[in-house]
């Protein structure tokens, strides 16, 4: 079963930068699209940023120009660079990967594996 490895959070003040990581269990692992999603108590799992397979990025519009996702092929790890935080960044943060599309709904899609989440914290 695969598993994601996320790591990189920890507590920095607003205007600091962190850079999160997210590794396949399995080397040989590879998908379409990867993802960064984060959650704070009380509300859904907000979709951050994806990357696809060509490179292509797309990011929520509160983390543009601040937020950068990227992979290492080389080393099957993904990136989430995180510029200039503010305190509404606060939240656990996961990596996803693989998604799966409602035949029903095919705009809609969940992503089948997740990490265990790492923390990040922005104070004022």
């Amino acid at each position: 079963h695969l598993q994601l490895v996320d790591s990189g959070g920890g507590s920095v003040q607003a205007g600091g930068s962190l850079r999160l990581s997210c590794t396949p269990s399995d080397h040989r692992y590879r998908t379409q699209y990867m993802a960064w999603f984060r959650q704070t108590a009380g509300k859904e799992r907000e979709e951050v940023a994806v990357i696809d397979d060509d490179g292509s990025t797309t990011y929520t519009d509160t983390v543009k120009g601040r937020f950068t996702i990227s992979k290492d092929n080389a080393k099957n790890t993904l990136y989430l660079q995180m510029n200039s935080l503010k305190p509404e960044d606060t939240a656990m943060y996961y990596c996803a990967a693989e998604r799966w599309y409602d035949p029903a709904s095919p705009e809609k899609y969940e992503y089948v594996y997740w990490g265990q989440g790492t923390q990040v914290t922005v104070s004022s």
